[in-house]
């Protein structure tokens, strides 16, 4: 094998990479196209914000009717499912 054809398989393989790198930045860049970007902040920005106030917590009346309502959520489910 003299050096010319070695000299080209280098040279191929090292193409093949570059050009397989542009293609997937190419197809990965065009299947984002749709999507939303987010914006990542900056750390100073990060600790100027105040931290989103918890919601209280729930008195047990209050839980008491959201299993009744997840229950009555279920049973309906149930029916249309046992109807068809």
């Amino acid at each position: 094998m003299n050096l010319n054809q070695i000299v080209n398989m280098v040279l191929r393989l090292l193409m093949r990479r570059a050009i397989n790198t542009g293609v997937n930045a190419g197809i990965n860049a065009a299947s984002n196209m749709g999507k939303n970007k987010r914006k990542r902040q900056a750390p100073e920005e990060a600790f100027d914000q105040a931290p989103e106030p918890q919601q209280p917590k729930m008195t047990p009346e209050q839980r008491e009717r959201q299993r009744q309502i997840r229950q009555a959520r279920r049973a309906a489910k149930a029916a249309r499912r046992n109807a068809r």
